[in-house]
């Protein structure tokens, strides 16, 4: 009786140990919800698939909505970190924001692989997008009307790509899509059109032109000698700590191991 007494001893301290640990598992899990820029897309999720895989008691997941919207998310909490394409304003860092930069991205300017131009520079791609350049056999291409692909007002692809262009408030779009994958395909499927996406989202159903003769590519972003870009902004409030798990990751994306993770998904690690 007393051996008996003894196992159901050990059996009760067993269990009890079991649900301990099953505690700590829990505790130890959580979510990290992120919301914003459709141009990290690519970034974001090598490194959501990296983190879950080694913290497999969270759950990530990550809402393309665009920069702007990212940004509004956090500022209203429906999400832990904000993804913007783009720098912070003034006005939304004085509203309790603090932008960290992840990386850096070129911005691909694209066209049809049949169109025969390959290089433009700077200040003819912003005559394009005004209007002052409208026929595509000015640029040396083909007798053929310019059709402007672009991105949504309060896309951080579009805020880089005009600020760097010098044509904010002046482009004259004929489509305004609300993803980098749309413009890609629409420029795909259309053999007169020019449009702007991150070079990591870039595919070969289209051409990349070279800016100013040269190419979108990870060293000529690093060394400056590719123009266009701009960077990739992790938001997060500045009076509000993280949560563990939100955090964990943070510190994860932003440490010098994920460079290589960011390099593979086509951009450039900060650190």
């Amino acid at each position: 009786m007393n051996l008996m007494k003894k196992f159901a001893g050990i059996a009760l301290a067993s269990a009890l140990a079991l649900t301990a640990l099953a505690g700590c598992a829990q505790s130890a899990g959580g979510t990290v919800a992120t919301d914003g820029s459709t141009s990290m897309k690519e970034v974001i999720g090598a490194l959501g698939e990296a983190f879950e895989g080694e913290n497999q008691a969270v759950t990530f997941t990550y809402n393309p909505t665009g920069s702007g919207s990212g940004i509004q998310a956090v500022l209203e909490g429906r999400c832990d970190i904000g993804l913007s394409s783009r720098s912070l304003k003034e006005e939304e860092t004085a509203q309790g924001l603090t932008g960290t930069v992840l990386a850096y991205d070129g911005i691909a300017v694209v066209v049809h692989p049949d169109n025969p131009v390959a290089d433009l520079d700077v200040e003819t791609i912003g005559k394009i997008y005004t209007g002052e350049i409208t026929n595509w056999k000015d640029v040396g291409g083909n007798d053929a009307q310019i059709v402007l692909i672009g991105r949504e007002a309060g896309s951080g692809t579009r805020d880089g790509f005009e600020s760097i262009t010098g044509t904010a408030d002046q482009c004259q779009y004929r489509q305004e899509l609300t993803s980098t994958g749309s413009v890609i395909t629409a420029v795909a499927q259309n053999p007169d059109a020019i449009g702007y996406a991150s070079m990591a989202s870039v595919d070969d159903t289209v051409k990349t032109l070279t800016v100013d003769g040269v190419a979108p590519s990870e060293d000529t972003v690093k060394g400056g000698t590719y123009l266009i870009q701009r960077p990739f902004v992790l938001v997060t409030k500045s009076d509000t700590p993280l949560s563990e798990a939100a955090q964990k990751f943070f510190d994860f994306a932003t440490s010098p191991d994920a460079a290589q993770l960011i390099s593979g998904a086509g951009a450039v690690a900060a650190n």
